[in-house]
């Protein structure tokens, strides 16, 4: 495949699927930067009927296809219907609206597929551009190509056999932990999830400041409300299924939800109802039950 323009050969094909919801500008950049190195695109739009779209965003650009879903399906329905219409690709690129692929970013990831049937999945290190480090430290002490428990779902290139033999995206998730329970599942059936961190790729974490006081400052999400909730439900049902098998994973991120809850109730008012919409996931998550209320269609 080339680093900048797609490979034509009808046993590589990459298919891009980019998810998108009421998005901004940035979605233009994104799509031109996959379609000038993936064979096709495909944007599925969540955002509702009767508000400006994707299509809005990119106009006409050459080898992209709009899926507009009318209503928000969520991230991992996006993503299972982006799947379901490419059939016929040999690898998924998966991105999300505001991560733009540097140049080469998906030869790059290609080739470590081609060369080890066993790496289901290859992804770029996120890359804090206006920091100008990665967004997690970890990454600078890891070896260039390095085995991840999870990884984001923004820029990973997916086998297309291995998303078949894994089975779909999990839409009882709605939009979080989504990509840590597909990785899991991933490694259980056998293959690698590895991370290039020669392939940096710009990506945000949303609206997040660092707050506090002195050396004592912590970073605040500054997630809705209604997103809490599937961060605590799914962090409990991703715990209660993996403990066993990756308990040090388990701990980790139970531990970081335990962070969120601190920077909730000491900068995110109101207070009192972010932390109920926390311990309302965490009981439905412990009881393997989803609240459909908390499935929004409205803001992000």
């Amino acid at each position: 495949m080339s680093t900048a323009v797609p490979s034509g050969d009808p046993q590589r094909v990459v298919v891009a699927v980019v998810t998108a919801f009421r998005p901004d500008e940035r979605l233009a950049e994104v799509v031109r930067s996959a379609a000038d190195q993936c064979d096709r695109v495909l944007v599925v739009d969540n955002t509702p009927t009767g508000e400006p779209g994707a299509q809005d965003r990119i106009g006409d650009v050459v080898g992209v296809q709009v899926e507009r879903s009318g209503r928000n399906l969520g991230l991992a329905g996006a993503l299972n219907l982006g799947s379901g219409l490419s059939r016929d690709a040999w690898a998924l690129l998966l991105l999300d609206q505001d991560s733009a692929l540097p140049a080469g970013a998906v030869a790059a990831l290609a080739r470590h597929l081609e060369r080890e049937p066993a790496i289901g999945v290859a992804t770029p290190v996120p890359w804090d551009a206006g920091a100008g480090r990665y967004l997690d430290p970890r990454a600078a002490r890891r070896p260039e190509l390095a085995d991840l428990v999870v990884a984001i779902t923004s820029g990973m290139l997916v086998r297309r056999t291995v998303l078949d033999a894994v089975g779909p995206f999990r839409e009882d998730f709605f939009v979080d932990a989504i990509d840590q329970d597909f990785c899991l599942r991933v490694r259980r059936a056998g293959f690698r999830v590895v991370q290039d961190r020669t392939v940096p790729l710009p990506h945000s974490l949303g609206e997040t400041r660092w707050r506090g006081w002195g050396p004592l400052r912590l970073r605040s999400t500054q997630h809705p409300t209604w997103r809490l909730y599937w961060a605590a439900r799914n962090a409990v049902v991703l715990a209660r299924e993996n403990w066993r098998r990756e308990p040090v994973w388990v701990a980790t991120s139970l531990a970081l939800l335990g962070y969120v809850a601190v920077t909730v109730l000491l900068f995110e008012p109101p207070r009192a109802a972010r932390l109920r919409a926390m311990a309302h996931g965490l009981a439905d998550g412990w009881a393997g039950r989803t609240d459909p209320a908390q499935r929004p269609g409205g803001p992000a």
